[in-house]
């Protein structure tokens, strides 16, 4: 991969991790997270997957699952619009400390998106995943899990950078999951990502089907 132009040593390292433990080791010590990939990345990941889901999400009771949720940007947003039965996961603990103390959040947990999820089916109404498809984070694959245990109806609203896009099967996966019929296209387009970085990402909102 590219290292663009203006990629900050940390988002470059996040990118080119062998191992989960290395990745872990990254955010653990990562003390100005937000700062980071807000001011100097101008990340809006969780800007564009937010605002697509709530173009379709009326439901303010709607229990939405906030998967990948590190510091809580997602949080914070969904529960300044009144949406406020948010469960959180990320895999790294020091993330999930600094959620915590934004009180903005139901419940928050460890959670490895690479293995299965330990929740039930049909447990959320949406799930939203920001920055969490990307390069040496989470694959595709996880996508089948967000299905199951998304309700009926339910919406999926997740970011895929660019990178991670055209290295890995994305496009496969969500297509064979739509021609199974478990879920179907609400919104896809090529949206702005990191823009100090100049990186964009797919943004897709799919609705489930099965």
């Amino acid at each position: 991969m590219k290292n663009t132009k203006n990629m900050i040593p940390t988002i470059f390292k996040t990118l080119h991790v062998s191992n989960q433990d290395e990745l872990g080791e990254l955010y653990k010590n990562w003390d100005e997270y937000e700062s980071d990939v807000i001011q100097l990345a101008g990340y809006v990941g969780h800007l564009v997957t937010t605002e697509a889901l709530l173009r379709h999400l009326k439901d303010k009771e709607a229990k939405i699952l906030d998967a990948g949720c590190g510091t809580g940007l997602v949080g914070d947003i969904l529960y300044s619009k009144e949406y406020k039965n948010i469960v959180g996961v990320d895999f790294s603990k020091e993330m999930l400390n600094r959620a915590l103390k934004k009180n903005v959040y139901e419940s928050l947990s460890l959670c490895d998106l690479t293995q299965k999820i330990e929740f039930e089916d049909n447990s959320f109404d949406a799930i939203v995943c920001a920055g969490t498809f990307t390069c040496g984070h989470v694959g595709p694959e996880a996508l089948n899990e967000m299905i199951r245990i998304t309700k009926n109806d339910g919406y999926i609203s997740f970011t895929v950078r660019k990178q991670e896009w055209e290295a890995s099967p994305y496009e496969k996966i969500i297509k064979e999951l739509e021609l199974s019929k478990l879920w179907q296209q609400v919104e896809r387009y090529t949206s702005k990502y990191n823009t100090q970085e100049g990186v964009t990402c797919q943004l897709c909102l799919y609705q489930v089907t099965k």
